[in-house]
């Protein structure tokens, strides 16, 4: 396209510009924004379950009462509000794929660990008792109903859960899901300790 010297072409040349900013403020029902913002944000679900008021031994004790009574295994999801990957993750878990796959193994437990990247963390003592160093957010462990850590060597690499893809995380649940429990390494609970975990 030529631009001239004259008024016209420049007119001219601007008038797409125009037409596609001016397109770019339709307004979007109420109903869609958070479903529009998600879209543009990223390509995964959010959700915000961390709340820093819970208390999480009790949440803790009573998945872990529920996995015994239920041959299931305990998502612990050690994460919070502010972080998009913590986010991501929850996300995932509340859609209706993931709350199947729950449903058949895990009793899901969210806590609240603050930002521990920055000194201020909160309920470092739960991950600790699985011999696990929170290692920024999200963390997620799976346990038996003994307490014993499936996943203490992989626990902190789902600090990126924004960046998988749905099936990558759905795949590694399944394989969380089914992986041996652990004969003891000197990391996990101890039986004798069970009543800690609980707690």
């Amino acid at each position: 396209m030529t631009i001239g010297r004259g008024g016209n072409g420049v007119l001219l040349a601007l008038a797409p510009l125009a037409v596609l900013v001016l397109s770019c403020c339709a307004t979007v029902p109420q109903d869609n924004v958070a479903q529009v913002t998600m879209a543009r944000a990223s390509a995964h679900p959010e959700a915000a379950p961390f709340d820093p008021e819970a208390d999480a031994d009790a949440a803790l004790g009573a998945a872990l009462a529920r996995a015994a009574t239920e041959d299931g295994r305990v998502l612990l999801v050690t994460g919070a509000n502010w972080c998009h990957d913590s986010r991501a993750l929850a996300g995932w878990l509340g859609t209706d794929r993931f709350r199947q796959l729950a449903a058949d193994h895990f009793e899901v437990v969210y806590v609240d660990v603050g930002h521990p990247q920055a000194g201020e963390g909160r309920n470092l003592d739960v991950p600790r008792r699985f011999g696990h160093e929170q290692q920024g957010t999200p963390n997620l462990l799976v346990l038996t109903p003994e307490g014993l850590a499936v996943n203490a060597d992989t626990a902190a690499d789902w600090r990126n859960a924004a960046s998988r893809s749905e099936d990558a995380i759905y795949d590694a649940l399944v394989d969380l899901a089914h992986r041996p429990a652990p004969t003891g390494n000197g990391q996990d609970i101890a039986p004798g300790d069970q009543d800690d975990a609980t707690r």
